[in-house]
């Protein structure tokens, strides 16, 4: 795929190219960038007229026409026309782009080239731009290769689930003099995703000064994709042990952004997640308890898993009465929780709670036949050849395709994708778990307490700003914590929840009436009540913090989901 076809390409409305229309440009990712954003970044980062700039994946070149309008501005001379650089895989958008530039009164240099093979003698003052998206899933082959290869030139390893952008990140300061700057949109990805880790260190690493400018809409919302603005400064002039964090409402108010809040995270490779938007009244408390031992990551309770993986839910998950009416025997069928989540968002599954979830229709049942089959699952599984459902790669790839791999049931039952905060549930029922969810496997020495106690006690608010802070924000305003992140999502230690678990028993009841009224942040408030009993673990204004925290994450990865 050519850098210049999967991006969110910055391009004004320019009569488009024949065989260019605006449908097949969002179907490659294609999308305009907001003037003012392009902009606000080509004004911050060309300050002087002898400034040089550089433009990787330059496509229609939209940067460098504004970066002619700036240095043309900063030049006495009125016939000025400014040289302007930059590399474009794709000739016909090359093309245009010099064109786009003469107009405006400036000199093109635009190479026709990929920019991972660029490897220019030449420094330039500033790189600036909007490098490609492409996810790991699409970002394959030879082009690949290459990007993975310059980053590591530069001392970062990117892992195979890197997207496009990150390894652009670091080449692009391949080509910046010492001092230099570099200005970027971004994915929100380099906040939160794991294989960014590098990609932070390394800007924490080699730059003097970063700032991070924030939107609370999205500025790209035919892409359905959050950005962000990377402002780095001072090339090989760092390491620097802030960054500032810039708020904008959208585009247009780039205009009158002030300076930012001083932001220093307790590890730059960690996530950015709450970057600039939660107080050190509210992180200090939580260091502490992280310090003390009072509060210890999930991991240390057990081992979170993925769910079983069928290839087809809608063949292997069956109903009671759909299993009853293909005459599966009971053998042949093992206890499942059903596809999603919406049933665990309690305490505990029992027993009973499954048996009605079986008599309200849901799939509670796998289909797991051992090697002698009955004539009914004969004919299932025959009906499912007929219908490809052996052709699924999961199922293809098994010495068995319709025998899914299964582990024994999980302790507790952890939502994965939620739109207030996820919730760890004691599987009583001791049913399966498919990959709508997570299973959480607890160490032998904490199995018991934990499987009472643990889903009880995760409902503080400590736990619930980290949440937050260790998850992602999909579409749609939810919060997804993979397996990964799980791990390291704080919980109350094993010690402090058995020396609360009497008053933990006692609030149970209350807890659990508050939660099937959909009262969450009060059941919350009544956890907190003896987790923190003791203020020398948090106090109150401390606590106040902390819950403001998590309300403006959680407030505004909700406006950012409706904005979509």
């Amino acid at each position: 795929m050519s850098q210049a076809c999967d991006r969110m390409t910055c391009v004004t409305p320019t009569p488009a190219r024949p065989d260019d229309t605006p449908e097949l440009r969002k179907a490659r990712g294609a999308f305009f960038t907001p003037l003012p954003i392009v902009t606000f970044m080509t004004n911050w980062a060309l300050r002087d007229v002898g400034d040089s700039v550089y433009e990787p994946s330059a496509g229609d070149a939209e940067f460098l026409v504004d970066a002619v309008r700036r240095l043309k501005e900063l030049s006495t001379d009125p016939h000025f026309r400014p040289v302007v650089n930059g590399v474009e895989i794709h000739e016909q958008s090359a093309l245009a782009g010099r064109q786009r530039v003469r107009a405006a009164g400036g000199e093109p240099s635009i190479e026709v080239n990929d920019f991972f093979l660029v490897d220019s003698a030449v420094k330039y003052t500033a790189a600036i731009g909007n490098p490609p998206y492409v996810r790991y899933q699409d970002w394959s082959g030879e082009a690949r290769l290459r990007s993975r290869e310059a980053a590591l030139r530069a001392g970062v390893p990117l892992t195979g689930l890197a997207s496009s952008w990150a390894s652009f990140v670091v080449h692009s300061t391949s080509i910046l003099q010492d001092g230099g700057r570099l200005a970027l949109v971004l994915p929100a990805e380099l906040l939160s995703v794991n294989y960014a880790a590098p990609i932070r260190a390394f800007l924490f690493n080699h730059f003097r000064t970063l700032e991070i400018v924030l939107f609370e809409s999205q500025v790209f919302p035919e892409a359905e994709a959050d950005v962000v603005l990377l402002l780095a400064d001072g090339f090989n002039s760092g390491p620097t042990d802030h960054a500032f964090i810039r708020h904008a409402t959208d585009a247009e108010s780039l205009v009158s952004l002030d300076s930012g809040s001083k932001w220093s995270p307790e590890d730059p490779a960690g996530k950015w997640t709450g970057a600039g938007l939660i107080t050190p009244e509210a992180t200090i408390p939580m260091r502490n308890l992280r310090s003390t031992g009072a509060f210890v990551d999930l991991e240390v309770w057990g081992d979170t898993t993925l769910g079983i993986v069928t290839g087809n839910n809608r063949f292997f998950a069956l109903s009671p009465r759909r299993a009853n009416e293909l005459g599966l025997r009971p053998n042949e069928l093992i206890k499942l929780s059903p596809p999603g989540s919406a049933h665990l968002r309690g305490l505990e599954l029992t027993r009973p709670m499954w048996d009605e979830l079986g008599r309200g229709d849901k799939q509670t049942w796998l289909f797991y036949p051992g090697v002698k089959l009955s004539s009914a699952a004969e004919a299932y599984i025959e009906a499912g050849r007929i219908a490809g459902v052996n052709e699924a790669y999961k199922c293809r790839v098994r010495k068995t395709w319709f025998r899914v791999p299964i582990m024994r049931p999980a302790d507790l039952l952890l939502t994965c994708m939620n739109a207030d905060t996820p919730r760890l549930t004691t599987n009583s029922a001791g049913v399966h778990h498919l990959n709508s969810i997570h299973g959480v496997y607890l160490h032998g020495s904490v199995r018991e307490l934990g499987r009472e106690l643990l889903p009880l006690a995760s409902l503080n608010s400590i736990t619930l700003l980290h949440a937050e802070m260790v998850g992602r924000a999909y579409g749609g305003g939810i919060l997804k914590l993979e397996p990964r992140e799980a791990d390291l999502w704080s919980m109350p230690s094993p010690d402090l929840v058995l020396s609360r678990a009497d008053a933990l028993r006692t609030i149970r009841g209350e807890v659990v009436a508050l939660l099937r009224q959909g009262r969450l942040l009060d059941a919350v408030r009544v956890v907190d009540g003896v987790m923190f009993s003791d203020q020398q673990l948090v106090d109150i204004d401390a606590l106040a913090h902390i819950r403001a925290s998590r309300e403006v994450l959680a407030s505004r990865r909700a406006t950012r989901g409706k904005s979509g």
